[in-house]
């Protein structure tokens, strides 16, 4: 018997895929049997993505997620897909006393319309199949926790916590599944630009928090995103899935 974890014959799309978690849920979908679409704004990241991926049948779109005529171009090329991964985002660590409107409607912009419009986008043009799942990858930050500076970014991340509950309402009826996936501070190229302003006493203090000892790797996000991809969990929708070494529940 064949394990409902199994991706063979879905195609999935995920954005975000030249780095970091993106890259991550990319290439263990393909060891799953997946064929990916890849979406990034850099050729030559994604590329790199394509190479390491397992498997025949993958594809890349270079193209910046927040331009949506682009975006809609892209939409009209693509094939029926199975799963979408909103896994691109920025982080702006400002606070609150000097966040300016253009930093917020940066943030803004990646971390939440875009994956709004192109999921709308995917469904009003059907090029997402019925039974099929989508999956945002959010944060911890503002729905389960706070941290200071991080006003933007929690703020478009706990959006998509709430907007996937309405969807999950709206495509019930066609078994299209909205589910997030929450992680916890993340080992990725974003948390090593972050740290460099942090000291290693402060990073030491901060891992405590973690019941697990440590921050997570991409792969265990990715762990996550295969089961809401995959028949494992199909009576599943209008969830999130925590991510944190039990962060959240201290």
């Amino acid at each position: 018997m064949q394990s409902p974890f199994n991706l063979t014959g879905k195609k999935i799309m995920v954005t975000g895929a030249s780095s970091g978690i993106g890259r991550s849920i990319a290439c263990e979908i393909a060891r799953q049997g997946a064929a990916v679409v890849l979406i990034g704004r850099n050729t030559e990241r994604l590329e790199q993505t394509l190479n390491a991926l397992e498997g025949e049948g993958h594809s890349y779109f270079a193209v910046d997620i927040t331009d949506e005529s682009k975006v809609n171009e892209v939409i009209g090329m693509l094939p029926v897909i199975h799963g979408l991964v909103h896994a691109a985002g920025i982080l702006n660590i400002v606070p609150l006393k000097i966040l300016t409107q253009q930093q917020l409607q940066q943030t803004t912009a990646t971390n939440y319309f875009a994956p709004v419009q192109l999921t709308r986008g995917c469904i009003n043009s059907k090029k997402m199949g019925a039974r099929s799942s989508v999956v945002f990858i959010t944060s911890v930050n503002g729905t389960y926790t706070a941290v200071k500076g991080f006003a933007a970014y929690a703020g478009a991340k706990s959006a998509l916590n709430a907007i996937s509950k309405v969807f999950a309402l709206e495509y019930a009826s066609r078994h299209i599944r909205f589910n997030t996936i929450a992680p916890g501070m993340i080992k990725t190229e974003m948390y090593e630009e972050m740290i460099k302003t942090v000291s290693e006493e402060n990073i030491k203090l901060d891992k405590q928090k973690y019941p697990l000892g440590d921050y997570g790797d991409p792969v265990d996000v990715a762990n996550a995103a295969i089961y809401l991809l995959s028949d494992a969990s199909k009576w599943v929708t209008g969830t999130s899935l925590v991510v944190d070494g039990g962060l959240t529940i201290n």
